[in-house]
């Protein structure tokens, strides 16, 4: 990192939350352009990804999230298309958003299986739940294989221990070449906590923004515990960065804030319609070296 950069983030962090309205974009500013498409490197699990991801979870509960509700299975396939056809390579769905059959339609479209990167989420705490969850999901996906595995939305600080029949099965799944990696979407700060100091956690899905929306502590906090992560060689995915929308209008801010983030490698957007995904592939770039 250059002298220049390192005052720049030295300064920014230890500003801790920063106010939106009067944006110190100098301080978050690169010398690099970040574009959505740059391939970025999950730690150590030898995956290689896109810096942005397409959401396909916004407001996602019951099977059903604001994607698919708004999107029928070729409108969201259509969109995920999009993307890809622009360099973002990268897929989060969940069973608890009801799209593994959208990321199915998408493949069909001609999208090569190995030229994307599939993430998806269990709510399985048992054994037996997390074989049928496999099961179905890869049918549900039409893949035989998944490239990451997470626990969906834990909150207990003794997670490992509530879910360690689930976990069992993932390893042994990653064994088989069935699952490329493994880890963790937090919505607590003592879960995430503890993802910091679980060697089986891989990869972490966790809530970052600016502004502390959405998030399970303050900005500073968080990306503390997420710099620990990082130096034990853990992936760490950024999601609400805009604050479940709520930060939409200071989209540039949040980008360029999250961009900066050394603790945080890549993102994951929840995009509705083509003109966010266009937005979104301008945007970001832009946000990144804006002085």
């Amino acid at each position: 990192m250059h002298r220049r950069d390192f005052l720049r983030r030295s300064a920014a962090a230890a500003a801790g939350v920063v106010s939106l309205n009067a944006f110190p974009h100098h301080l978050f500013a690169g010398e690099k352009t970040k574009n959505p498409s740059d391939r970025i490197d999950l730690g150590k699990t030898g995956i290689t990804v896109s810096r942005l991801a397409m959401g396909t979870g916004s407001n996602g509960s019951g099977g059903t999230s604001e994607q698919t509700r708004n999107l029928n299975v070729d409108g969201l396939a259509a969109l995920l298309k999009l993307g890809y056809d622009n360099g973002v390579t990268f897929w989060d769905s969940a069973d608890q958003y009801g799209s593994h059959p959208h990321l199915r339609r998408a493949l069909q479209t001609g999208i090569p299986r190995e030229k994307v990167t599939i993430l998806s989420k269990t709510h399985a705490t048992t054994a037996a739940q997390m074989r049928a969850d496999l099961d179905r999901f890869r049918k549900e996906l039409g893949t035989d294989y998944i490239d990451i595995m997470l626990l969906h939305c834990v909150t207990d600080a003794d997670w490992p221990k509530r879910c360690a029949g689930a976990m069992d099965v993932i390893s042994e799944a990653r064994e088989k070449g069935i699952i490329g990696a493994h880890g963790v979407s937090c919505h607590s700060f003592s879960a995430l906590k503890t993802a910091a100091e679980t060697d089986w956690v891989q990869v972490d899905l966790a809530r970052v923004n600016p502004a502390g929306v959405m998030m399970d502590n303050n900005p500073k906090a968080v990306t503390d515990v997420l710099h620990q992560m990082k130096a034990k060689g853990k992936a760490i995915i950024g999601m609400k960065v805009l604050g479940a929308g709520e930060l939409v209008g200071k989209a540039d801010e949040c980008f360029q804030w999250q961009l900066a983030q050394d603790c945080v490698d890549c993102f994951t957007l929840g995009m509705s319609s083509p003109t966010q995904v266009l937005s979104a592939l301008k945007q970001i770039p832009a946000a990144s070296t804006r002085g």
